[in-house]
């Protein structure tokens, strides 16, 4: 069987749809990608328990390395959680082939040299007690699979997102995610189904090894960075939510401790 990311479409003639026809056939094909995650979910979970071993008891940290849109959403989700969680912007870490500048703009010929991704890895010292995600639609891109090959020689575990069964990412890790969301409404065009997988599967990983780390309390980012006003805003409102306060009350106390954990720690003690 060939790869389903390349697979021809289910539909034909798209230049000819309505706008409304557009629409709700590119939706019918999202609504398999939530099924497609729940059948991983088993390699999923234990992906999730080798991170949080290997951060809390290790001193590890996360890698993810991808090209194009794979590599943009490892580059989205390691970014977005300092913020989110309150954590260093080390412990988890994207990289996308051609540096940042592929971020926004493509770099030609960037996915295709194997051995640098090893290369981008070594400048922050990776070793074995981090892990390392691959993250490729297809599962043959030569700038992941070799990075990941390298870095199971260097004694990592090592982990996949891919939307192909079989591929020769799987093979290289030791725990592949593969989640199979068939062709895509426009032909090849992987950042469609394939790019949203990955960005689920990603927020998963992300979340839970963070509420694992002890990053949430109850349901509440309580370690969140108060970098806007909308986030002090939400700040505010957890405390008075939590501790039953006014708002002057709970404004004061943010500013006076700067962190809403530090408040509900401060006063439930």
């Amino acid at each position: 069987m060939g790869k389903t990311t390349e697979q021809g479409s289910l539909y034909a003639h798209l230049e000819k749809m309505s706008t409304k026809e557009l629409l709700t056939n590119i939706n019918n094909e999202d609504k398999k990608v939530a099924d497609a995650i729940e059948k991983v979910l088993p390699m999923i979970e234990q992906v999730v328990d080798v991170i949080v071993t290997q951060i809390r008891e290790h001193n590890g940290r996360l890698f993810y390395i991808g090209a194009g849109t794979s590599g943009r959403l490892g580059v989205l989700d390691a970014s977005e959680c300092p913020p989110t969680f309150g954590v260093p912007d080390n412990i988890i870490i994207g990289l996308i082939a051609g540096g940042d500048s592929a971020l926004r703009k493509a770099v030609e010929k960037a996915e295709d040299d194997p051995n640098q991704a090893w290369e981008d890895l070594k400048k922050f010292e990776i070793n074995k007690n981090d892990v390392l995600l691959g993250i490729a639609a297809s599962g043959s891109t030569p700038y992941v699979v070799g990075g990941v090959k390298e870095a199971r020689k260097n004694g990592l575990f090592t982990a996949c997102i891919t939307n192909n069964e079989n591929s020769s990412l799987a093979g290289a890790v030791e725990y592949p995610i593969e989640v199979v969301v068939g062709p895509e409404f426009v032909t090849g065009s992987t950042r469609m189904k394939a790019g949203t997988a990955q960005k689920l599967v990603l927020n998963m990983i992300s979340t839970s090894v963070m509420i694992k780390l002890g990053r949430v309390k109850g349901n509440k980012m309580v370690d969140m960075q108060l970098s806007n006003s909308k986030l002090v805003d939400r700040g505010i409102k957890m405390i008075m939510e939590e501790l039953n306060l006014d708002r002057t009350t709970a404004e004061k106390l943010l500013k006076e401790h700067g962190n809403v954990r530090k408040v509900l720690n401060n006063l439930n003690n």
